[in-house]
């Protein structure tokens, strides 16, 4: 009896994927658990950032090395759409009050909308070059988008254009919105800096210096606490910034070749994502910082995606060079 390709492929990322996460740590001694693995058939190359649908339960995979973004249905596990012929999609956010799937194309520089019901076109902008990092104004409901060699463009969904742009010092790598204010914070690694900025005013109002450490990539904010957490790639290490103050109030070492990183409330914890495969988890302590657990994925899973309204770490395993297919690894946290 012939078995078919996919499934070869899906029982090969099982086999390495789970062989990798027994050889550290038996399941229940991990902060993480793997729940489950979702092939992505026929993707080659780099995965980069994902979004959710937490009500319609669909996961959206900006799949770069391939030119195209799927869309997972969650509760069932598969691939029930795929978006082709993009020029390398990177950054993604899906936007429920409009249902619009919006995808950052760093090939052509262009940010492309989708009606997210039947994932039809729904416009384009171009920007000029390497369309990034997405994020999502809370309180005007524009979208952000980094790109080009220094800039953050503040579009207008429902019109589909370009409203205005915060020059920055070099290309974003990963940009953040204060909830509380009308700051953004960017990570501008080739200026070796943390800039904020004032998204009202359109322009930077201040540039924090990083001594020490460079390759500033990942980024997230914690408006409740007021923290805002950068890892670095040189050296590999997560720090703690005070929102108000702009200064470093602690730091931890951490997995190399990280790309994302996520606070869980909920638990006190910061998850990182890293090329190295793996994922630190950071219980964050009134004594300090500490590694909880250094959970093992594969190697290149550097993007990934919490989302706390389903209680669900996501992360991107691109295709291996020992069988593996690409997948979606997705974590639950314990307890």
């Amino acid at each position: 009896m012939r078995t078919s390709k996919a499934v070869l492929c899906l029982v090969a990322s099982i086999h390495l994927i789970a062989g990798l996460i027994s050889g550290s740590a038996s399941a229940t001694d991990q902060p993480l658990v793997l729940e489950r693995t979702i092939l992505l058939e026929n993707v080659a190359g780099r995965i980069d950032h994902m979004a959710v649908d937490s009500v319609g339960k669909r996961l959206f995979v900006a799949e770069l090395g391939n030119g195209s973004v799927d869309v997972v249905d969650l509760q069932t596990g598969k691939v029930v759409h795929r978006i082709s012929g993009l020029e390398a999609p990177q950054g993604i956010a899906y936007l429920a009050g409009l249902d619009l799937l919006v995808i950052a194309n760093g090939g052509d520089g262009s940010v492309r909308f989708f009606h997210a019901g039947d994932l039809s076109p729904s416009g384009v902008i171009v920007l000029g070059d390497d369309a990034d990092n997405i994020r999502v104004d809370p309180h005007t409901g524009y979208v952000l988008v980094g790109y080009g060699n220094g800039g953050l463009a503040i579009v207008d969904p429902t019109t589909r254009s370009k409203v205005g742009e915060i020059p920055l010092a070099g290309h974003p790598e990963s940009f953040q919105l204060d909830p509380n204010t009308d700051r953004v914070f960017a990570n501008v690694p080739d200026a070796r800096q943390i800039v904020v900025a004032d998204r009202k005013l359109h322009k930077q109002v201040a540039g924090w210096k990083t001594p020490g450490l460079s390759g500033n990539f990942p980024m997230a904010i914690d408006g409740t606490t007021g923290q805002l957490a950068i890892v670095f790639r040189s050296p590999a290490k997560l720090a703690l910034w005070d929102l108000a103050t702009g200064a470093t109030t602690e730091n931890v070492d951490t997995c190399r070749d990280a790309d994302d990183l996520f606070f869980d409330d909920k638990r006190n914890r910061i998850y990182v994502s890293c090329g190295e495969g793996a994922i630190d988890v950071v219980q964050r302590r009134r004594e300090g910082l500490r590694i909880a657990g250094h959970v093992t994925t594969s190697s290149g899973a550097r993007t990934s995606l919490f989302a706390p309204e389903l209680d669900r770490l996501f992360v991107a395993a691109r295709a291996g060079s020992l069988g593996s297919g690409a997948a979606i690894l997705v974590f639950h946290p314990s307890p």
